[in-house]
């Protein structure tokens, strides 16, 4: 009897995992191929105690962690160094996100300390526009994270999706994320990492901002390998130069080139070489006809412009001045907007 197609998956799982070599693979592959059990396979022809396979087979080769006290509900994504998994605590029935540092990363010492670094940097914040983390801990060589679980997307799963946001919706959501930055500024903390891919909205509308992976104290010193990991397309000038300090005039760039993305569709700087996207951010001026269009009050224009002006000393120069300027705005426009006013009046309506 021939194998599935599963049998064949989980042979790769293996072999991209590290626990199978890939010669092996291709030496049990025809045998699994004809209908011989790939778990038989594995103890006979490998020598793989019992357990272990069992323990492969249970967790997809490792893919689901196994952590003694919580059930593995099921996975919420991935990133470059960890996992996050809907899981739920047996001894308070708690139901939260746990981050897990995957397997490889764990044995490089210097990703393992920033991972719990981040963990205990982030336990002892306390924000309603922030993720609460209730704690870091090990079990066996597995490194975790609990966090309060966001029922959820990104903003960037939402544009992937297919998502288009009004120039309200855009402007709240800015809004809400300066709140939460002034409450960093206010603790010396940049978060250094500003982009769609780490503000959630969650189901009932609250606007969260995540990982604080890259996060350092204000007029700290950054290299120019962090300022490429990941985020090129939302660095600012200063820091695509590299070697520059941490400063929150920073942030409010990159949440200048998030603002611009969700407004409109596509990122202000792109090429297919981050090398490129470096250059336009230093040297290229911003010009987009979308911003210039009848679809763009002249207020979402100045503020993407003075947002993500080249020099920071003509930005904003805080999270809480650039939130007192949109909160006006958004005020406004709603003190203007006749079908605003009825929608809550109407809500108010025993």
């Amino acid at each position: 009897m021939a194998a599935d197609r599963d049998e064949f998956e989980y042979l790769a799982i293996l072999v991209h995992r590290g626990h199978l070599e890939r010669v092996d693979a291709e030496a049990l592959f025809p045998r699994v191929q004809a209908g011989e059990a790939l778990d038989e396979l594995l103890e006979q022809e490998l020598g793989w105690d019992p357990r272990v396979v069992k323990k492969m087979r249970r967790t997809r080769g490792g893919e689901t962690p196994e952590i003694p006290g919580y059930a593995i509900l099921g996975k919420l994504g991935t990133g470059g160094t960890a996992d996050v998994f809907k899981a739920r605590e047996a001894k308070t029935s708690r139901v939260m996100a746990l981050k897990v540092l995957k397997a490889e990363c764990a044995l490089q010492p210097a990703t393992r300390q920033a991972f719990i670094a981040e963990a205990r940097f982030l336990e002892r914040l306390s924000h309603s526009g922030l993720v609460r983390c209730f704690g870091v801990a090990r079990s066996g060589t597995t490194f975790f994270s609990r966090l309060e679980l966001v029922d959820g997307k990104t903003l960037l799963e939402e544009l992937d999706g297919g998502r288009s946001f009004s120039e309200e919706e855009a402007l709240n959501i800015v809004l809400e994320v300066s709140q939460t930055l002034s409450y960093l500024e206010s603790q010396d903390i940049v978060h250094r990492d500003i982009k769609p891919g780490n503000i959630m909205l969650s189901r009932s509308g609250a606007v969260k901002l995540i990982d604080l992976g890259f996060a350092a104290e204000s007029d700290s010193e950054t290299d120019a390998t962090d300022s490429t990991v990941g985020t090129v397309a939302y660095l600012s000038p200063e820091q695509a130069r590299g070697g520059a300090a941490a400063d929150s005039r920073s942030d409010i760039y990159s949440l200048g080139v998030t603002l611009f993305h969700i407004v409109v569709g596509r990122l202000p700087f792109e090429s297919s070489d981050d090398r490129e996207t470096l250059r336009m951010q230093v040297m290229e001026s911003l010009s987009s006809p979308e911003l210039k269009s009848r679809g763009i009050s002249p207020h979402l224009h100045y503020f993407i412009e003075k947002m993500m002006a080249k020099e920071a000393e003509h930005r904003y120069q805080s999270f809480e001045e650039l939130a007192e300027d949109i909160r006006e705005q958004v005020v406004g426009r709603e003190s203007l907007d006749f079908e605003s006013q009825v929608r809550r009046k109407g809500r108010r309506r025993p």
